[in-house]
């Protein structure tokens, strides 16, 4: 399975290790427990850092990763039901507890090395949560960094 992440350059060679996540938390993670968050589109994972910037930031020191993840094909479809049949009516709040408590408990099971979960912020797209504590997080291998602007468009008041 591809999977891309945006990251400062200077953070690309840790992108996999869900430091970043554990000390800022997330949606789907406490403070303290690692996370990687990926997106299974560039485009996606584009957007998912856009909405995080501040208008008057644009950052000029990004890249995009590209990699490949250990993941059987089929069994996407099954998952995204399952992960929409268990979410909180209220999922797409920030800071919902209830998220945090079932990324946490995700983690601490180490059953997968990924788990999709919906986008908040293109509702029918998918993003992917890596746990960098099950021993399959050996097997993620980045085939492409590269730098990253975002179009000055997007920065127009």
């Amino acid at each position: 399975m591809k999977l891309w992440r945006i990251c400062k350059q200077r953070h690309a060679a840790t992108a996999f290790s869900g430091e970043g996540a554990r000390l800022a938390f997330g949606r789907w993670n406490s403070l303290g427990v690692p996370m990687v968050y990926a997106s299974l589109s560039l485009s996606l994972a584009v957007l998912e850092v856009f909405v995080h910037l501040d208008p008057e930031d644009e950052p000029d020191d990004l890249v995009s990763i590209m990699a490949e993840v250990p993941k059987d094909e089929r069994f996407l479809e099954q998952e995204k039901m399952l992960m929409r049949l268990k979410l909180p009516q209220d999922w797409r709040a920030v800071a919902n507890h209830e998220n945090q408590q079932m990324g946490d408990a995700w983690i601490r099971s180490k059953e997968s090395l990924s788990l999709l979960v919906p986008s908040a912020v293109v509702e029918d797209e998918w993003n992917v949560l890596l746990n960098p504590e099950h021993p399959d997080a050996a097997k993620i291998h980045v085939v492409e960094t590269k730098a990253f602007r975002f179009d000055a468009r997007m920065f127009r008041s």
